[in-house]
């Protein structure tokens, strides 16, 4: 099968790769680049486990073609901090005790992020609504959404979520000497 060059910024750093046209984001990642903190948990965009933040949004990386992120940021669980460093959000679940097997989280915490972006002062029912695209099996969510809620409370997780780049505007097309402009 013929190969696509993909240039993309994972995490803060440039990639550029040859993929085939069929490789989903989900895989580029975890089997090109081994972020495997992105979760493979179905295949079918039913979980959320795969959720990594694309361009600045939520998105189930297992519905993204790696194609389609050609020249996009890219920020996975692995981007949002790190065992010495941890993300305001990783804090507030792990203060909560908003994981079980864990399974879930990296995908809960994307999204969790990506609703505190848009939303600093959310309610219960925004939280929950916000994650339902996200399958947890372990827990009755009750701690992961009190999580969420406490990382808003404290005002950080939006603060260290970046914010979404402004649209890219395509350049005017050049007019031609002699034609008005």
């Amino acid at each position: 099968m013929a190969q696509h060059r993909v240039r993309l910024e994972v995490n803060g750093e440039q990639h550029e790769l040859e993929v085939e046209p069929r490789l989903l984001l989900v895989h580029l990642l975890r089997d090109r680049l081994g972020l495997t903190g992105t979760h493979v948990g179905c295949d079918t965009s039913n979980c959320g486990a795969c959720t990594v933040h694309l361009d600045g949004r939520a998105v189930k990386s297992c519905t993204v073609l790696a194609v389609q992120a050609d020249g996009a940021q890219v920020t996975t669980i692995e981007g949002l901090g790190s065992e010495d460093a941890l993300h305001p959000m990783q804090d507030a679940f792990w203060a909560n005790h908003g994981l079980q097997c864990g399974y879930c989280t990296p995908g809960m915490i994307m999204a969790a992020t990506d609703l505190l972006r848009r939303n600093p002062n959310p309610s219960e029912d925004d939280v929950r609504r916000a994650l339902e695209g996200n399958l947890c099996r372990c827990t009755g969510y009750h701690n992961i959404v009190k999580a969420v809620l406490d990382a808003a409370r404290r005002g950080e997780a939006r603060e260290s979520a970046a914010p979404p780049p402004p649209p890219v505007e395509e350049p005017a097309a050049p007019v031609a000497p002699g034609v008005g402009a």
